[in-house]
């Protein structure tokens, strides 16, 4: 369970997933690009403050180079019960998410999805590399390594006030 699982890729960059139309995305596409990967949920008492914060970051900061990858994931409790399609037109409308939503993937357990490997791979936390539970982020720098992780109770607006030493591995600086 809490075993450290081997990965061979290097950067975030070297993955392809599916978005929520089953279509392939490579991450690549973000090469020079922060990214905050987050594996969200519709019906969690967290859902209403980081979908909000979520959007409110990316407003903020897509000019400068941040991008928010929100992976809907139904293995806390059942609380993304739909389709892929549901979790995106859920966000965008609700949230106003112009961030990428992605397909369902599972974050823990044998089929975990192959970039959740590698999250949790280079950042382990309070469970090992298991993931805890919805909502919890990484964040990547534009080279497509992972620098941090942070548990469901961290806001992304609490990301915003990062220490200057790790948003300089980032393109953008999150500060004003």
């Amino acid at each position: 369970m809490g075993a450290s699982e081997s990965v061979p890729q290097k950067s975030i960059h070297e993955f392809t997933v599916k978005d929520y139309k089953n279509q392939d995305v490579d991450l690549s596409m973000y090469k020079g690009k922060a990214l905050l990967v987050v594996n969200v949920a519709s019906k969690c008492g967290l859902t209403d403050s980081n979908y909000t914060q979520l959007t409110d970051l990316y407003n903020k900061y897509k000019d400068q180079g941040l991008e928010i990858l929100a992976f809907p994931c139904n293995q806390f409790l059942s609380q993304e019960p739909g389709t892929s399609q549901d979790a995106q037109e859920f966000a965008c409308t609700r949230y106003k998410a112009e961030y990428p939503i992605f397909q369902k993937v599972h974050v823990n357990g044998p089929k975990t999805e192959p970039v959740y490997k590698f999250l949790k791979t280079n950042k382990s936390g309070f469970l090992g590399n298991r993931i805890k539970w919805n909502f919890t982020k990484f964040l990547v720098d534009k080279d497509g390594h992972v620098l941090a992780r942070y548990g469901p109770s961290t806001t992304p607006l609490a990301i915003e006030v990062l220490p200057p030493a790790l948003l300089s591995l980032c393109i953008c600086n999150l500060r004003e």
